[in-house]
């Protein structure tokens, strides 16, 4: 199977802490390039993050952040800082005889540090959310196979019509020798040279051989045979199939070079249009 370098994910994890929230997004890119967001709390785990996506990923620039939010009600038993109470509350006393007021209570427990509670086990929260991170790792990259299927629909239709172009030219090869020898015949009447049959043949010869396409068109079934092998092997092919491109260009820009009849420049226009638009697709194939 092949991947496309383009693809999201997202999912939810939830508990009684609260809820965190994953996504995962990419788009194409030479090599393997991670960004990763996390809340400030969570920043321990962007090494684990980024080595879980270098195992499994080899090309694209991967964006992760991770949204976090904190359930307010689930926090430890309270508890009172006896020694800092007592403290504030005995200045509180003496500031009470200088200015003659009352002290409020609700001051007290207010103060910074006074109340405190137990901190969230922070690892147990960093054991799900990171749980959460595999599956929405493993949907990221579903999606990417979902699309990845996608691009080598499109491509084998087109390596489907590059045949359909081959088989034109190989049509028109018999009438285009056939076209070229009239040609030079009634080229040499009209000169009322006496016609050498040998020259006559050799130049024929010399024409068809300058002419020919054989190879090219042979190369271009290859390189069809070739590119459906290497989807078929899938992977991490992009570079690859990058490579068949140029390949396919060569043999187009050849046969376009020694077109002579209105059928085969047409078909080798064609030609570069098919192989353009597999070049495109292909940009986005992991």
């Amino acid at each position: 199977m092949i991947h496309s370098m383009t693809a999201y994910a997202r999912h939810e994890v939830k508990g009684d802490w609260g809820n965190g929230v994953w996504e995962i997004r990419s788009v194409n890119q030479r090599y393997l390039e991670t960004f990763i967001r996390l809340p400030e709390q969570f920043r321990a785990l962007e090494p684990v993050i980024r080595e879980k996506l270098r195992k499994q990923l080899q090309r694209g620039k991967v964006e992760v952040a991770l949204k976090f939010n904190a359930n307010p009600a689930h926090v430890g038993e309270m508890k009172i800082n006896e020694s800092l109470a007592k403290q504030i509350m005995n200045n509180a006393s003496w500031l009470q005889d200088q200015v003659k007021g009352d002290i409020n209570p609700m001051d007290i427990l207010r103060w910074p540090g006074v109340m405190e509670a137990e901190e969230m086990d922070m690892d147990s929260v960093q054991t799900e959310l990171l749980s959460g991170f595999d599956k929405t790792v493993s949907d990221f990259i579903d999606a990417r196979g979902s699309e990845g299927a996608n691009l080598e629909t499109m491509i084998d239709t087109r390596l489907t019509a590059i045949l359909a172009q081959v088989d034109i030219v190989t049509e028109q090869m018999p009438e285009v020798m056939k076209w070229q020898r009239e040609k030079l015949t009634t080229r040499l009447e009209e000169l009322k040279a006496e016609i050498d049959q040998n020259r006559l043949e050799q130049e024929l010869i010399y024409l068809a051989q300058k002419q020919d396409v054989a190879e090219e068109l042979d190369r271009l079934q290859s390189h069809v045979k070739e590119t459906r092998k290497i989807l078929k092997k899938g992977g991490a092919c992009g570079r690859r199939l990058d490579f068949m491109m140029q390949e396919f260009n060569r043999e187009a820009n050849t046969l376009a070079s020694k077109s002579i009849n209105t059928e085969v420049t047409n078909a080798a226009v064609e030609l570069k249009v098919l192989i353009e638009q597999m070049r495109e697709q292909i940009q986005n194939i992991e």
